[in-house]
């Protein structure tokens, strides 16, 4: 008997005929003799729909009571699934994110998971009952409620996962699996059996959907299993398996024929540079600090060449989403930083190829910046981790880019 977390997105709780597939989904693994925790998302489009009444109420809204109302879309989907599995003979109850308790920290909207209690839980599973569990909530000591961040269910799965001693973590989701980069760019893009938790946390990182960064982390940190596999498709590889696991290095046996993983892309970024920034030391200190300070994070950095006037130019990117926010903190501190103007630019991409093969072999780099060049696409910024090389690009070249590099790192499915 093996216990199993399985968590089930808002396409795969779209409705009572999809909760219906759910639960059908879990009597199966009931029936093979598992323990099974659920974790449900709510109903596609419910969040925005809900997040869309707190604004329309108050743009001023009490992010307590904002947690309040955005976690119900969970609470509405567990009791369904909970009913469409006593409706089919599977015994089975719902228990909300206060009554374990899910504890977190008290950052409303963004609060981060400190403990589990499963004494409760595991007495009903021990009973064989199914538990379904709300994703995406939690509540403080102070018995408010609190939530995780959009895409906050993945992470409430994996925390459960880790804090019943799980064998598995599946993650239902609208895709069958980790492919080597996205299928509708290139059809020909394979899906990967196993991938490492380094590997999809950079892919996470720097654009791939499939899982949220944070359940990532988390799942690496606690070293567990993660699938990734289809609500809707049943296909099965050669070898018998469906999705994709999430594994440590040392369940990933061809390593050594493992160079790239995977392409990623990331349209949602944008570049500012600052002219003519004084170059002495603490100039780049004064650029990054405020930003940090307002919480933005920065991607790549490039710092040009000085000028003989003895000033220089820095190039850098954020989350498209911040660029108003990052270039009012830039302007707030104009006299501090010393810059003479600052431009910035949306059409722009980060295409990144991501592989814990790169730790062994060279001219990982240097296949991407050849292959890039020999169809015209200019590079304007690099970064670089142990397993990962990410260029900024034109937009207008970015699925160009992905293609062509896909080709290049030979990750193109055969006929």
């Amino acid at each position: 008997m093996a216990r199993i977390v399985m968590k089930f997105g808002g396409t795969s709780m779209a409705g009572i005929e999809r909760i219906r597939n759910v639960a059908q989904r879990v009597k199966r693994e009931v029936e093979a003799g598992n323990q099974v925790a659920v974790v449900v998302s709510a109903m596609a489009g419910d969040t925005d729909r809900l997040v869309g009444f707190c604004r329309e109420a108050s743009a001023l809204y009490d992010p307590r009571e904002y947690d309040a109302v955005v976690s119900s879309g969970e609470q509405v989907t567990s009791g369904l699934l909970a009913i469409a599995l006593q409706a089919i003979g599977v015994p089975a109850r719902s228990w909300l994110g206060w009554q374990l308790p899910i504890r977190t920290s008290d950052a409303h909207a963004t609060a981060r998971i400190e403990s589990i209690d499963t004494a409760a839980l595991d007495e009903s599973l021990a009973k064989g009952e199914v538990a379904v569990i709300p994703g995406f909530q939690g509540v403080t000591d102070a018995n408010r409620i609190t939530t995780l961040g959009r895409g906050g269910s993945d992470t409430s799965a994996v925390a459960m996962a880790a804090a019943m001693q799980a064998d598995r973590c599946d993650i239902y989701t609208d895709v069958d699996g980790v492919y080597t980069t996205d299928p509708r760019i290139v059809p020909r893009a394979r899906k990967l059996a196993r991938v490492t938790y380094e590997e999809m946390l950079e892919l996470a990182s720097v654009g791939a959907k499939v899982l949220q960064t944070r359940s990532v982390g988390l799942a690496m940190k606690e070293k567990v299993r993660v699938r990734v596999l289809s609500s809707f498709d049943d296909t099965r590889d050669e070898d018998g398996y469906r999705g994709t696991l999430i594994v440590g290095e040392e369940e990933v046996t061809d390593m050594e024929r493992q160079l790239i993983t995977g392409i990623a892309h990331d349209k949602n970024e944008a570049k500012i540079t600052l002219v003519a920034v004084p170059d002495r030391p603490g100039a780049v200190a004064s650029i990054f600090a405020p930003l940090a300070g307002t919480g933005i994070n920065v991607d790549m950095i490039v710092q040009n060449i000085a000028h003989s006037t003895g000033s220089t130019d820095v190039t850098f990117t954020v989350p498209s989403a911040e660029l108003a926010r990052a270039l009012d903190t830039l302007e707030k501190a104009k006299d501090d930083i010393g810059f003479q103007k600052v431009l910035h630019d949306t059409r722009v991409a980060k295409v990144s190829v991501v592989g814990v093969g790169m730790r062994s072999h060279a001219g990982v780099a240097s296949t991407m910046f050849t292959a890039l060049a020999d169809r015209g696409i200019n590079i304007q910024a690099i970064t670089t981790s142990e397993i990962k090389v990410s260029v900024l690009i034109e937009e207008d070249y970015t699925e160009l880019a992905v293609r062509v590099l896909h080709t290049a790192y030979g990750l193109d499915a055969e006929g």
